[in-house]
């Protein structure tokens, strides 16, 4: 599953996305709430944007929710179907690409997927409050594989269109409505790195 995805969406592109959705930036957000990543993985600190009154803040938030119990690992993707999330913490993950891996030898074989028709992407989430002195965590939400994700992998995350962004962080559609994988050629995927054989 998604474990690994790419954030080098341009400040002033956000911001254009941002207000032709008639979502408002916080004013104190400038650039550096943003930063760029080639690659953020697992436990490591990214950019996640969620409501804060009547604005979508960006805040920085650690990718993965601490284990649930002494064996496990950290959680990362949360299945979404039969959930009801009107009383979670929601949040939407920016992204430019998110990467699949195949093979079972490393290194794996590494797609990237962007989304077609817009500049960034944003997938559905859910936030956390840290425990203690700890950050709070994001983690993704996923579903069954769409027709552009399937010949690669078996669950995807849910990839939301940006007319939808408000109402994930708002829930003002139903979640069976938005949690959903995307029609056929709404991904573009590119093999990045060929994997050993």
């Amino acid at each position: 599953m998604c474990n690994d995805y790419e954030q080098h969406i341009a400040w002033a592109e956000y911001c254009r996305m941002m207000q032709s959705l008639a979502l408002d930036i916080p004013t104190h957000q400038t650039e550096l709430d943003l930063p760029q990543a080639d690659d953020i993985r697992i436990s490591e600190p990214a950019p996640i944007l969620r409501a804060a009154g009547g604005t979508i803040e960006l805040t920085r938030m650690t990718f993965a929710f601490p284990p649930s119990g002494p064996k496990g690992g950290p959680v990362f993707n949360f299945r979404s179907e039969g959930r009801n999330f009107a009383n979670s913490k929601r949040c939407l993950i920016p992204a430019s690409a998110f990467f699949e891996f195949t093979g079972k030898k490393s290194p794996k074989a590494k797609h990237r997927f962007t989304l077609n028709g817009t500049p960034f992407m944003a997938i559905a989430g859910l936030w956390r409050d840290g425990e203690g002195n700890k950050p709070p965590t994001f983690a993704m939400l996923t579903t069954e594989p769409g027709p552009d994700v399937a010949p690669i992998h078996n669950r995807q995350i849910v990839v939301l269109r940006p007319q939808d962004w408000a109402a994930w962080i708002h829930l003002t559609k139903p979640e069976a409505e938005l949690l959903k994988a995307l029609p056929a050629g709404s991904l573009a995927v590119e093999t990045v790195r060929e994997g050993s054989d």
